[in-house]
């Protein structure tokens, strides 16, 4: 019964826009913060980033975008001198922690880009969710395109 209100709720919250001063949510999953960095035609890939807090522990197990034929979760780290990129089957959320997803760290990769995007214009972004019991819940974005973060 719980995990039935828990995906009615995730749906009834279904189309929320994000922007850099405002924030998105469900009952269980807050974002803010959010933007993706411009490209220049011809550029095939480019990032996502945002702060994602869950009220409980909660794991990012998917990112889907209309404007771009591959979405993943991403980290970066530095391993033996070496800047490294690798897809992620997932990022958990721990309760309560907000989780930065940054340019140099863990980051959404947009790659096969349909067409470029323009500084000013929104990216359609949806984030799967699953929380502890498996149920997995959907939040759809609408992220600004900027050059840099927007200001806080």
């Amino acid at each position: 019964m719980a995990s039935h209100l828990f995906t009615k709720a995730s749906l009834a919250a279904a189309f929320i826009l994000a922007t850099g001063s405002s924030l998105a949510h469900d009952p269980f999953v807050k974002v803010e913060g959010a933007w993706a960095r411009a490209t220049v035609p011809g550029q095939m890939g480019t990032g996502a980033f945002m702060n994602i807090t869950a009220k409980a522990g909660t794991r990012l197990v998917g990112v889907s975008s209309p404007a771009a034929g591959v979405a993943e979760v991403h980290e970066m780290k530095l391993e033996n001198d070496i800047m490294k990129m690798r897809a992620m089957s997932g990022l958990d959320l721990p309760a309560g922690q907000t989780v930065q997803l940054k340019p140099g760290g863990y980051h959404l990769m947009l790659m096969d880009l349909k067409q470029a995007l323009d500084v000013g214009s929104k990216v359609p972004l949806t984030l799967t969710f699953k929380d502890t019991k498996g149920v997995q819940s959907k939040l759809e974005l609408s992220l600004p395109v900027s050059r840099v973060a927007p200001k806080p």
